[in-house]
């Protein structure tokens, strides 16, 4: 009992004591926070991935509406808490690259109406691309953010009523599929003219899939969509006419289908991972910001 109370009341031990106890903690500090960005800069292939699909960047904002501020806005958003762009295409091969530290990100458009891509002649049988599309807003956004990256897929209607057969410029509609691929963007399976395909028996399904295709390939040689988006996004009674099939000696192939809304998506290598069912998220104002907080909140479910 003495030997304690001297312990306790001798200056030097006391001092000791304190500095040990402190060292200890900074110790833990030091190893909690290394921890946590090692956590942040490895690849957490358990984890999900956000494939946000856009419709009209236009005016006024709405149900299916984006304005090119509230576009900008979003890119501003993703890029300040760490995301980055990637291809969706890649994404279907299981080629996830993104820098350390970063979360894979994927968009998408549907439906090729013209605020996604249009053109404005330069009065020299030229054109540039409008700045407040969502084209030139990307680019725009890559020239100063290099590091974020510049990606997107555009599920295009080739025979859709105007406005949205191929962004609604038929002066341009071939030049801007060619200027999309150029420029390193995706074009998608969207149906010939946004059909209802639970309407459809098989060979309705087919013919409006290899249809598709075909418009795109007289444009672009070779060219074959990667992914399909499902107009609203209703299924076929036969749904395994939508992964590969043919109409009339046109062949398709489609590594993933994409459905209209159902959260974040987990990669190919993910056990519950179905091309079938790949969910995307509505870029809606009330949606992206319930899922940016969602992985705020939850780090160790993103990728």
């Amino acid at each position: 009992m003495e030997y304690i109370k001297t312990m306790m009341f001798n200056p030097k031990i006391v001092a000791r004591f304190l500095t040990f106890s402190l060292i200890s903690i900074i110790i833990l500090v030091f190893l909690f926070s290394t921890n946590s960005a090692l956590f942040a800069q490895i690849a957490n292939h358990k984890g999900k991935i956000m494939i946000l699909e856009y419709h009209k960047i236009d005016y006024p904002e709405g149900r299916w509406t984006r304005t090119p501020q509230n576009f900008r806005r979003d890119l501003e958003r993703f890029y300040v808490k760490g995301y980055q762009l990637i291809r969706l295409g890649d994404f279907l091969e299981g080629k996830i690259h993104v820098k350390k530290g970063k979360t894979p990100l994927i968009l998408t458009f549907d439906d090729s109406s013209p605020g996604q891509l249009r053109f404005i002649p330069d009065g020299k049988d030229g054109y540039r691309v409008d700045p407040n599309c969502a084209v030139g807003i990307l680019e725009s956004f890559y020239a100063s953010h290099p590091d974020f990256g510049l990606a997107a897929t555009f599920f295009v209607l080739p025979a859709a009523n105007p406005p949205n057969r191929l962004f609604n410029q038929p002066e341009y509609a071939h030049e801007k599929l060619r200027y999309l691929v150029r420029k390193g963007f995706e074009i998608g399976n969207h149906t010939y003219w946004h059909a209802t395909l639970s309407k459809m028996n098989s060979e309705g399904v087919k013919r409006q899939l290899g249809l598709a295709v075909k418009a795109i390939q007289e444009v672009i040689s070779g060219y074959s969509p990667r992914a399909l988006s499902l107009p609203m996004g209703i299924y076929p009674k036969d749904k395994t006419t939508l992964l590969q099939g043919s109409y009339d000696g046109i062949p398709y192939k489609h590594a993933g289908i994409m459905m209209v809304s159902g959260g974040p998506a987990v990669a190919p290598d993910h056990p519950s991972f179905d091309p079938l069912y790949i969910p995307r998220i509505q870029a809606v104002e009330k949606e992206i910001t319930y899922w940016l907080r969602y992985f705020d909140k939850h780090p160790e479910e993103r990728y």
